[in-house]
């Protein structure tokens, strides 16, 4: 978890209810629903952040304004905290290449920056063959792209192509409307999140392949200047 201000547990469930507008029984209920995931203090009481806040205003936002169900609730907080989690992870990442350059004095072998994308985001298939491997119609596919839930690439000839990424978002359409009854509110919220969370995922692979290859060249400079002379082994010499 990201360790600035907004992480910090510092309300107690009365306040943080209060804050919120809701009972706090409310907050326990989506507490176990893994909605929210307030702190503990050494005594073991609930300590809501900045962040949860946050959250649980996003929660009152789905299901009041939107009329999203508490399923499809439950899968925009699963892919928030993913979000929140990522961010950690990278700023763990960089603390740890920073402590293994104290530590060891040099970088990992690194891939190069231009390394291939990610094989599931190649657009390859047209929208007929697309339709037919997530048994939907067409029409159907052409309806979720207008409202931004998938974005098939497209050829040099203007022609639709999905790719891998874009069959799984589109099963991943059809289980939330059909298994878990999310209306397309809750869906286009979801899906929003999804791709957030892919471009998040790109985003600090690449940061960290940058930060990495830009340590790693200057390690090479420092290797390669010149060793200092010994002033006194100068003087001695002459």
């Amino acid at each position: 978890m990201a360790s600035d201000s907004k992480h910090r547990p510092v309300y107690v469930i009365s306040v943080a209810a209060e804050l919120v507008d809701m009972h706090p029984q409310t907050l326990r209920l989506y507490e176990r629903k893994g909605l929210i995931r307030p702190g503990r203090s050494t005594g073991k009481t609930r300590l809501y952040s900045e962040r949860d806040i946050e959250h649980l205003r996003e929660i009152r936002r789905l299901t009041q304004e939107l009329g999203v169900n508490l399923a499809g609730v439950e899968e925009v907080m699963r892919l928030q905290h993913e979000l929140d989690d990522l961010q950690g992870e990278f700023e763990a990442e960089i603390a740890r290449i920073e402590d293994e350059l104290r530590e060891q004095g040099q970088a990992r072998e690194l891939p190069a920056p231009g390394a291939p994308s990610d094989p599931k985001d190649r657009p390859v298939y047209v929208i007929s063959i697309a339709a037919e491997l997530v048994d939907m119609h067409p029409q159907t596919l052409r309806l979720y792209e207008r409202k931004q839930l998938i974005r098939p690439g497209r050829s040099s000839g203007k022609t639709r192509l999905y790719s891998e990424r874009d069959i799984e978002h589109l099963r991943e359409i059809r289980r939330l409307t059909q298994e878990l009854g999310v209306n397309l509110a809750g869906v286009e919220e979801i899906m929003r999140l999804r791709h957030e969370l892919d471009g998040a995922k790109s985003h600090l692979e690449s940061n960290v392949r940058r930060i990495q290859q830009d340590i790693t060249e200057r390690m090479t400079k420092w290797r390669t200047l010149p060793a200092p002379h010994d002033e006194e082994d100068e003087h001695e010499d002459q």
